[in-house]
C-alpha cells in the first residue's frame, strides 16, 4: 500500500539520508558540504567544491526544517550560507568553484548555479528571516538581467559572456523554479516578469511542437543543436510538468497547463522503461531511447508530476505505488545512501553519491508526502 511505502520514504529522509549527510558529508569546521562521499560515508575529492553543490544542500536542510523543526538540520544553515557568502561571492558576482583546498578555482559566474542561490537562499530566508539573503537574491537578480541576458532572448550559459556557447534549456528550467520560490516569499513584481519570460521561453523555443518534446540544445539563436539537438531528457520533461503548474499558481494560463500536459503525455509514452524506471535520454525525432540507463533524478521527477497532473485518482495513486516502490527496491539503501545510476537492466552501477543529488532524492519525496497530508480523498483511499 501507498501509506507503507511514504511511511518508509519519510523514515528514509529524515532518519537516515539527512542524518548521513549532516554528519559525514558536512565539514563541521567550516560549514560547507563536500562535492561527493563514498558509500562508506568517507570523503570523495573531485577536486572542485561548486556553488552549485552548497547551494542545493542549503536548500535541503532549509527545507527540511520546514517540514520537520530538528535543531540539527537547522544548526546546518547560517555556518554553510555564511560559507556560501565568504567564499563564493567576489567582486559583486557569483563565481563557479573552489579548489579542495578552498582556494578559488573557477570564477566564471555560472547562470544554472545562479538559479539555486534563488531558490536555496529563500528558503533559508523562510527558516531564519535573515534578510541578507534578500539582499543577494535581488543582487543576482540584477546581474542576471544586466550581465547575462540574450538579445535573442533567456540568459546565456555563463558570464563572461561567450555568444558561441551552446544555449541549453535547463539553466532556464532551474531558473525558473528559483525565481518562483523567490516570488512565493516576496510577492516581488521584478521577479513575476522574469517568471513569465522564462515561461514564454519555453513556449515558443524549447518546446517543439511538431513532435510534442522539449528540446535541451540550442545555438546561439534558438534553433535546435546541429548535433544535439534531437537529445531529449524524459526527466525534465516531468521536472517541468510540476514547475508549469507550480507557475500557473502564480500566473494562471491554460497555456502553461496545455504544455504540462503535451509534455507529460509524451514522456510518460516513451521516456518510461518497460522493465522499470525512467530512461536517460531519448532521441526527440524518433522517440526511441539513446541512453537505457536510468540516474536517479528522473524518477524522482516523475512522482512530483504525478502529484500535480490531473488524471484520475485510482491512476495517481498506481503510478504512484509503483515508481516509488521501484525508487525503494532499486534506489535508496538501508544506510541512509542510494544508488546513482543503473544499467538498462536496472543492476546498480558502482557510483559515489553526488552531493547534488539529495535535492531530486528530498524534493521527490517529500512533495508526494505534502500531496498526501493535503489530498484528503486521497488519504482517505491510500
Amino acid at each position: 500500500m501507498l501509506n507503507a511505502s511514504l511511511s518508509n520514504c519519510q523514515s528514509f529522509l529524515f532518519s537516515k539520508l539527512l542524518k548521513k549527510w549532516a554528519r559525514y558529508g558536512i565539514n563541521s569546521e567550516h560549514g560547507f558540504s563536500y562535492e561527493s562521499m563514498n558509500h562508506d560515508w568517507t570523503i570523495n575529492p573531485v577536486g572542485r567544491i561548486r556553488l552549485l553543490t552548497q547551494c542545493r544542500q542549503l536548500y535541503t536542510f532549509s527545507h527540511a526544517y520546514q517540514l520537520e523543526e530538528k535543531e540539527e538540520w537547522k544548526a546546518k544553515l547560517t555556518p554553510l550560507f555564511d560559507f556560501i557568502i565568504d567564499h563564493y561571492f567576489i567582486n559583486n558576482r557569483w563565481i563557479f568553484s573552489l579548489n579542495d583546498d578552498l582556494s578559488v578555482q573557477d570564477t566564471l559566474s555560472d547562470a544554472y548555479a545562479l538559479a539555486f542561490v534563488l531558490l536555496s537562499f529563500s528558503h533559508y530566508y523562510q527558516v531564519t528571516q535573515d534578510k541578507r539573503a534578500l539582499d543577494y537574491m535581488k543582487d543576482s537578480h540584477h546581474f542576471l538581467t544586466e550581465h547575462m541576458q540574450a538579445e535573442s532572448g533567456g540568459f546565456y550559459e555563463a558570464y563572461p559572456i561567450n555568444s558561441d556557447q551552446v544555449r541549453r534549456q535547463n539553466p532556464h528550467m532551474h531558473l525558473l523554479e528559483g525565481y518562483i520560490s523567490a516570488f512565493n516569499i516576496t510577492q516581488d513584481e521584478e521577479y513575476k516578469e522574469t517568471i513569465k519570460s522564462l515561461l514564454t521561453l519555453a513556449l515558443e523555443r524549447f518546446y517543439d511542437k511538431k513532435t510534442k518534446t522539449l528540446r535541451e540544445f540550442f545555438s546561439e539563436d534558438w534553433k535546435h543543436h546541429p548535433t544535439t539537438g534531437n537529445q531529449v531528457e524524459p526527466g525534465h520533461h516531468f521536472e517541468w510538468v510540476w514547475l508549469l503548474y507550480e507557475a500557473n499558481k502564480i500566473i494562471p494560463n491554460t497555456d502553461y497547463t496545455d504544455l504540462a500536459q503535451h509534455l507529460w503525455s509524451t514522456a510518460t509514452r516513451y521516456g518510461l522503461a518497460s522493465n522499470g524506471g525512467i530512461y536517460n535520454q531519448i532521441n526527440g525525432d524518433t522517440y526511441q531511447p539513446l541512453d537505457k540507463e536510468k540516474r536517479i533524478w528522473p524518477i524522482t521527477e516523475y512522482i512530483k508530476a504525478i502529484t500535480v497532473i490531473p488524471i484520475g485518482k485510482e491512476e495517481k495513486i498506481h503510478r504512484l505505488e509503483n515508481a516509488i516502490d521501484f525508487i525503494q527496491n532499486h534506489y535508496l539503501l538501508d544506510d541512509g545512501g542510494w544508488n546513482e545510476y543503473l544499467d538498462e537492466n536496472n543492476k546498480a552501477k558502482n557510483y559515489p553519491l553526488p552531493g547534488t543529488s539529495s535535492y531530486h532524492i528530498f524534493l521527490g519525496l517529500s512533495e508526494v508526502l505534502r500531496w498526501k497530508k493535503f489530498n484528503t480523498e486521497a488519504r482517505d483511499n491510500l
